[in-house]
């Protein structure tokens, strides 16, 4: 996916909601771009001088709200596009922020802790003035953790000299982060697996198939709860390749494995058999073609294209990872009848999570785990509900219906701050 592809349903969206051309041109470019190059003292003694990033794309409806990622490839134009994904996902679920994203360009297996330490401290000295509890709040992406963000925050606050635990989320819970956070994403998306297994196969968890492309961190606890539901899983892939089993694996046993270990391309727990001789292993790129109900692409991004589309037997495809489905391949699925449920609603889980992080430090409203959990669910389910109600009415995909959501939302904001 390219930037323009992005403008282009945008521009698309707007014409659907006939919205003058000024706005839809505000909406589709990033409001401020901001490029820094900074110092590290490396362990050798030298200094090194790293580039970072911070793209803020929209802030009409609420504080920028986005990822940190500290990754050897980090291009403005990625960044770009993951930013005006994130005003498009907090606008459909319905949170109080807009979307931007940043990122450092390194390799952080390069580096030695007290080399990454410094590294986080002096970006986050480059970059403080952009950012804040009310302006715009980072949190944890690719290569980042909760120990990268206690650090960051610790820089910040040094330099505003007081505390804002609000300046960045995804924080340890010691560190005034919430216990459902590391679940969230994954839980959003079995919320919303639930929810199209009523509304659109019309079937009982039970009687429903999945498959799972990816089994890091968002796949691992989504595999957990659609376990919990009930679901039938019959095949994980992790970037080694995958297990199947048409019976269904056994989650628990699998998960138990993976943490010795154990490969999943290696590992046959089924829910039915226990351990078994008898499962399929196959690559990761095949699992995408397993026969199921839902097939969730969890992991990388660009996965479904146009030589395995038409080889996709679910029914419904639920987006967990950015961007899984081109274009070309979404035609192909479209005419098949493949209903997908985009990455936009999909995945926006761990920013709702923030959301209730960020609302805790900063307005001290509290929630407890369970009700973190229920309200999460909750909110997911009406998100989908409003898109699916779009849908229907206008007749058009999933996709279209959560863009003109989360478009309208931002157009609407938009307008209301030019005239104040």
């Amino acid at each position: 996916m390219n930037y323009r592809e992005i403008e282009k349903l945008i521009e698309e969206t707007g014409q659907k909601l006939k919205l003058k051309k000024n706005l839809i041109d505000a909406i589709k470019k990033p409001q401020k771009i901001i490029k820094v190059k900074f110092p590290v003292l490396m362990d050798d003694g030298k200094t090194r001088i790293f580039s970072g990033i911070r793209v803020q794309h929209n802030n009409a409806r609420g504080p920028y709200k986005g990822g940190l990622r500290f990754h050897q490839h980090v291009s403005t134009d990625e960044v770009k596009i993951l930013a005006v994904l994130m005003s498009l996902k907090t606008a459909v679920i319905d949170v109080p922020f807009g979307g931007g994203k940043g990122g450092v360009t390194v390799d952080p297996k390069t580096l030695s802790k007290s080399e990454l330490k410094k590294l986080t401290k002096s970006f986050a000295r480059s970059i403080y003035k952009e950012i804040g509890e009310h302006k715009d709040i980072p949190a944890p992406d690719v290569n980042t953790n909760p120990e990268i963000m206690k650090w960051f925050r610790q820089e910040y606050e040094k330099i505003i000299g007081k505390k804002a635990p609000g300046v960045i989320t995804g924080k340890a819970t010691n560190d005034g982060g919430i216990k459902v956070r590391d679940e969230a994403t994954g839980l959003g998306g079995a919320a919303i697996t639930l929810e199209v297994t009523k509304s659109l196969l019309k079937k009982k968890p039970q009687d429903t198939t999945v498959a799972i492309q990816g089994f890091g961190n968002v796949g691992s606890h989504l595999a957990h709860h659609l376990t919990h539901m009930g679901f039938k899983i019959v095949a994980i892939a992790d970037v080694e390749g995958s297990v199947v089993h048409e019976d269904g694996l056994d989650f628990h046993s699998t998960l138990r494995e993976i943490k010795k270990g154990q490969k999943v391309c290696k590992t046959c727990y089924c829910s039915v058999h226990g351990k078994s001789d008898d499962c399929g292993f196959v690559s990761a790129e095949k699992v995408l073609e397993t026969k199921c109900d839902i097939l969730i692409p969890a992991a990388v991004g660009e996965q479904i294209n146009k030589n395995n589309a038409s080889k996709i037997k679910a029914k419904i495809i639920i987006e967990m990872a950015n961007h899984p489905v081109l274009k070309e391949a979404e035609k192909i699925l479209e005419k098949n009848g493949v209903i997908i449920v985009p990455d936009i609603l999909a995945n926006a889980g761990g920013v709702l999570a923030s959301f209730y992080e960020w609302q805790e430090n900063v307005k001290g409203i509290k929630l407890p785990y369970k009700k973190a959990q229920s309200a999460l669910i909750e909110k997911m389910r009406q998100a989908l509900r409003s898109v699916e109600k779009i849908a229907k009415k206008a007749k058009i995909t999933l996709r279209e219906a959560a863009y003109m959501v989360a478009v309208s939302k931002i157009a609407a904001a938009t307008e209301k701050a030019n005239r104040s």
